[in-house]
């Protein structure tokens, strides 16, 4: 399968990185697991829908990659769970959650995508007896280098949360489309998104509930991080989203949204501004360092994670840009 140009850039850039992330891990930092746990705690979004809220940090040992939502849907056939998180600890963690709402047990977890920080924990759900559901596009990804020393950075970065015992899970039902799920009754419309984000984009919508899962479309109160996403269809597909009836956003990362359309505007207007600013050095060959250092960042710089991501997403941008120019 042939691999986008902008992906093997940025997987390049990454990779060239790896030795230093793991030289400057090389020795295991002690564990963390007598420092305060962050907290997790499911919140009620409509009776029998449930998320929990990850917290809005870059992932550490300390926080235990804990920074991604979670969601889960109680029905009379079993849970469903929407996303694993970002380590084993935290997928146990949430099963101890769903534990304390119902005693029913796991019978599907669909995953939004294949990022680290919501698929540590699946291997939790896996061995709970659930049936993984995911988007087609992630099989590439899962079976790649960049997925593989990925994972051996995180048993660096993580650890104890993610160590050599956590393993990358498939799904057991990749999809290549739409798919309706219904569990106990409870009718869960899976519709494809991608690429965006990622390739693998998927949103999970409950007609009956009006409550959609947005996964890493929608970032509300941080920065989001675009990585290597295809910024102008995810500005396209967050225009998608708003078709669904909804009452209640759960996006991928901040706190639960009854506004969809406003709440969207953050993340649109900053894809948006990137594709401007560094689309614009493309085009007139400017070299990236100038044309960072050039940009107002004003409207963004006080948002969280501005310092950690911003320049990284203007950089992946300006290359996309560059090929978007070709």
């Amino acid at each position: 399968m042939k691999v986008p140009f902008v992906r093997l850039l940025c997987v390049s850039l990454w990779l060239g990185c790896l030795g230093l992330v793991i030289s400057a891990h090389a020795e295991k930092p002690l564990p963390q697991a007598a420092a305060p746990k962050p907290l997790m705690q499911a919140k009620q979004v409509v009776p029998n829908v449930y998320y929990v809220q990850g917290v809005s940090e870059m992932g550490s040992s300390a926080n235990q990659n804990f920074i991604s939502n979670a969601g889960f849907v109680v029905t009379p056939a079993g849970v469903v769970v929407i996303d694993a998180l970002g380590s084993p600890e935290l997928g146990r963690r949430l099963l101890a959650e769903i534990a304390k709402v119902t005693n029913k047990p796991i019978h599907t977890v669909v995953l939004t995508h294949y990022h680290a920080d919501h698929i540590y924990g699946l291997q939790v759900f896996k061995d709970a007896g659930a049936h993984i559901v995911a988007h087609g596009a992630a099989r590439e990804y899962l079976n790649s280098d960049t997925a593989r020393l990925r994972l051996e950075a995180s048993r660096q970065e993580l650890w104890p949360w993610v160590d050599e015992k956590t393993r990358l899970v498939p799904a057991d039902e990749w999809l290549n489309g739409p798919k309706t799920l219904t569990v106990g009754g409870v009718r869960f419309d899976i519709q494809p998104v991608g690429p965006s984000h990622t390739a693998e984009d998927l949103v999970v919508y409950l007609p009956q509930q009006k409550v959609l899962f947005a996964g890493d479309l929608v970032f509300r109160n941080r920065i989001p991080f675009v990585g290597q996403a295809d910024s102008r269809h995810w500005i396209e597909a967050m225009q998608s989203l708003l078709k669904f009836d909804t009452r209640w956003v759960v996006p991928g990362h901040g706190p639960i949204s009854n506004d969809a359309k406003a709440d969207m505007t953050l993340t649109r207007d900053y894809l948006l501004y990137l594709r401007e600013a560094m689309g614009r050095a493309a085009r007139d060959m400017e070299p990236f360092e100038s044309a960072y250092s050039n940009t107002n960042w004003s409207k963004f710089e006080k948002m969280p994670l501005f310092k950690s991501a911003n320049r990284m997403n203007a950089y992946n941008t300006y290359l996309l840009m560059e090929q978007e120019a070709k």
